[in-house]
């Protein structure tokens, strides 16, 4: 049997990625029969085309217009950092008393902080997330306005120009932001166009941003740009972001936390 070409090997290893959600250079050369050095070279290649972000041993997949994980999958990585991330976010609630949650599983996790961030006090959640409408719905002095759309399945979340529309009639005070990207030359970006559009929506309704997000979201781009660094009050992320790229991110205007 021929040997697979480069194409080949590069197609399996992104379905691989994609897959399983990250891969490892020594059980790739085994699987493909090949020398570690070929794996790492179809990394790099696959790297420059912004198919995967590369790793110590190994690569991830970047999410782009044609692969975005679901919600699903998002709650089984990079948990502890992500709770880590929510407490801090919670924290720079300050006296906000009508918050946009986005759709996604670390905002989710902010507005799962928030019942005890707000300590008692009447707040409004308005949010596109159907897991973090139904999360909130019982919490005592919260107010759950949940924005109608069409629903995402991968990821549960209205959206379309009934959502947008509906945003745009509202002055909140504070957003908690999420996006597949960020990075100080394209800001934050996210695969879905629709998605895109209500991201940048809350964004212009709300007085106060935060990106949330996990240290893997950094250096990353997607196909939709919906917001520049400058445009974000704060970037809440975790340790493993180093702090000399947390000082970079800072010199473009937000205050950067690092968990």
């Amino acid at each position: 049997m021929a040997p697979m070409t480069a194409e080949e090997r590069q197609r399996r290893i992104v379905s691989a990625a994609r897959h399983s959600g990250s891969v490892d250079v020594t059980a790739l050369a085994a699987q493909l029969g090949v020398a570690k050095e070929t794996v790492r070279r179809d990394l790099r290649a696959l790297e420059d085309h912004g198919l995967v972000r590369r790793t110590h041993g190994g690569a991830y997949p970047v999410e782009s217009a044609g692969f975005e994980t679901t919600l699903a999958f998002r709650t089984t990585m990079h948990v502890p950092e992500k709770r880590r991330i929510a407490g801090a976010a919670a924290g720079l609630l300050g006296d906000a008393e009508t918050v946009f949650v986005d759709e996604g599983f670390t905002p989710q996790l902010v507005a799962g902080a928030l019942p005890e961030a707000s300590r008692g006090r009447p707040l409004t959640v308005v949010t596109a997330s159907l897991a973090t409408a139904g999360a909130l719905a019982e919490a005592e002095h919260i107010t759950v306005l949940l924005l109608g759309g069409r629903v995402r399945p991968g990821t549960l979340a209205t959206v379309d120009h009934w959502t947008t529309k509906m945003l745009a009639g509202f002055v909140i005070d504070l957003a908690y932001i999420g996006a597949n990207g960020i990075s100080r030359e394209h800001g934050l970006t996210t695969p879905d166009p629709a998605v895109s559009e209500v991201k940048a929506q809350a964004i212009r309704a709300s007085r106060r941003n935060v990106f949330v997000g996990v240290h893997t979201k950094f250096g990353a781009t997607s196909f939709c740009r919906f917001a520049g660094i400058g445009d974000l009050d704060a970037i809440v992320t975790s340790s493993r972001l180093p702090a000399s790229e947390a000082h970079r991110y800072s010199l473009l205007g937000p205050q950067v936390v690092r968990a």
